[in-house]
């Protein structure tokens, strides 16, 4: 009995220490998603003019693409309180209750100031109404050689950026925003 005891007042010791844990299982990352929510950049700029904005749904994320006529354009992704209209600083209101502002080192013009994306709905740029994660993508302008785009979310969620060479000269920046945690 007394070295029944012994062993038990070492184990004790020894779980107590930390040596030893019970096993508990850890959950595996959604859908393998390890990206985080902190703010993503690069900060090469581009005088190649954005085309395009549009959006789709995956499995685990939803993405925003922006379309871009020539080399690599850097980026700035984070999330904010609120989204800030270019030149003006407004508010841009957004559906959601997380607030992505995307900001794209490129303009939304050409070299002789002539708009080369027009949105027809300034407020929801695509139509994301049954998208799982996305609420809103609203235009918050270009200006100075930058361009913001406001992406309302359903809550901070996992996001990745990352830019795609091609077709041909073309560039594409794309933010992927998980559908849960």
């Amino acid at each position: 009995m007394k070295k029944l005891h012994a062993w038990l007042a070492v184990l004790l010791m020894i779980v107590g220490l930390g040596l030893v844990a019970p096993s508990s299982a850890t959950a595996a990352p959604y859908c393998g998603i390890t990206w985080g929510s902190l703010a993503k950049s690069s900060s090469r700029m581009t005088t190649a003019p954005i085309t395009n904005i549009r959006a789709g749904r995956h499995a685990c994320f939803d993405r925003m693409v922006v379309d871009i006529k020539g080399k690599r354009a850097g980026f700035d992704v984070r999330y904010v309180k609120h989204v800030r209209s270019e030149g003006s600083g407004f508010v841009v209101p957004l559906r959601g209750a997380a607030d992505l502002q995307v900001v794209v080192r490129a303009p939304a013009y050409n070299s002789k100031g002539q708009p080369t994306y027009r949105p027809r709905d300034r407020k929801n740029l695509v139509d994301v109404s049954d998208f799982r994660t996305f609420r809103q993508i609203a235009w918050a302008g270009s200006f100075e050689g930058q361009t913001t785009i406001g992406l309302g979310v359903r809550a901070k969620l996992p996001f990745r950026v990352f830019t795609l060479a091609g077709p041909g000269s073309r560039t594409m920046v794309v933010i992927d925003v998980a559908h849960r945690w």
